[in-house]
């Protein structure tokens, strides 16, 4: 049995521990929360010991792996606690404040030998991986644009960081990933509308090395959750959403003729295709996959690194936002 335990039981860490109270191959052996009723609640529900102190736990447990669901600010100090004490670690997104703490951490897995695995959780969506595996196989041809829109109401959890951080970190990696080719120049505009501190609307614009142009909607100020991407290409678009993991295409039917009449004609609207998708929690998805990693030496799906490359483009867009400028970045997609 894999001995486990979630330091942050608050709004996401409360479902890693039910998901990891349910693996057949995983004993949930302690919860650690700093609210003494919330951990308390958690570990009588799933039957767990409760820490209010995470160090006291750390000492006291006989642990195998560790998931960290506390806010931002506080990865670097408790996620490296958990490295320091050897054990496996899996980091809600995103992977740390900044680039300098979140390389300490990547650093200081690699030093103990331990798997460092990063909660970009939209990796492990059923509609994504379906997705990601007909644009490789060329479904609707040529990219020409991503544009994502990720809103919904102000979350009153998250005061440590903007939306920049706390969403757009999901689509800047998505986009990278499905387009298989980095950022290379960002800008954005962002606004502080209602929060007390950090930006709480992003507009986006991206340029990626092969050409294609992303756009990003995020904000806290809309009324309704909203999680959608569109993917449009020389045969047609493909529409996401994220919450209920629908997958549609709409057709070029030009795109179907010789290349003569697809010059004349341009772009016409043709059938639309919804594809069945077998619904999957992503989260469950992803600690499976955790535990599988741990259990078999392999590397995880979404690394320290891969986590690292989002912080940087995320710091990069509240630069841009901040200065009102466009920033070109610079490497080979790495940092």
């Amino acid at each position: 049995m894999i001995e486990a335990a979630v330091i942050g039981v608050g709004a996401m860490g409360r479902n890693h521990a039910r998901i990891l109270a349910q693996m057949e191959n995983v004993n949930l052996a302690a919860v650690a929360d700093l609210s003494p009723e919330v951990v308390e609640r958690v570990a009588r529900t799933y039957k767990a010991a409760a820490y209010v102190d995470y160090h006291e736990m750390l000492d006291r447990e006989r642990l195998d792996i560790v998931t960290v669901a506390v806010p931002t600010h506080a990865h670097h100090q408790v996620a490296g606690d958990v490295i320091e004490r050897g054990l496996h670690v899996f980091i809600e997104k995103p992977l740390a404040a900044s680039m300098v703490e979140g390389q300490a951490l990547i650093e200081a897995a690699h030093a103990k030998g331990i798997t460092l695995a990063v909660g970009h959780v939209e990796r492990f969506n059923p509609v994504v991986i379906e997705l990601k595996r007909r644009l490789d196989a060329g479904q609707v041809g040529r990219v020409f644009q991503m544009m994502a829109r990720r809103v919904g109401p102000f979350p009153s959890r998250v005061e440590d960081v903007g939306v920049v951080f706390d969403l757009a970190t999901h689509e800047l990696n998505i986009m990278e990933y499905l387009n298989g080719s980095p950022i290379e120049s960002l800008y954005a505009e962002t606004e502080r509308e209602i929060h007390a501190r950090h930006e709480d609307l992003l507009s986006g614009l991206l340029r990626f090395r092969n050409g294609t142009i992303g756009l990003l909607d995020v904000n806290w100020l809309t009324p309704t959750k909203i999680r959608q991407l569109t993917v449009l290409g020389e045969r047609g678009m493909f529409l996401v959403n994220y919450l209920t993991q629908e997958l549609f295409f709409y057709e070029n039917s030009s795109a179907n003729g010789w290349e003569g009449l697809v010059a004349l004609m341009g772009v016409s609207e043709g059938k639309v295709t919804r594809y069945e998708i077998l619904r999957r929690e992503p989260l469950k998805e992803e600690l499976e996959a955790f535990v599988r990693c741990v259990e078999r030496g392999e590397p995880p799906l979404v690394s320290g690194e891969e986590g690292l490359r989002a912080i940087y483009l995320a710091e990069k867009l509240v630069e841009s936002g901040r200065e009102h400028r466009l920033i070109r970045l610079e490497g080979n997609g790495a940092f």
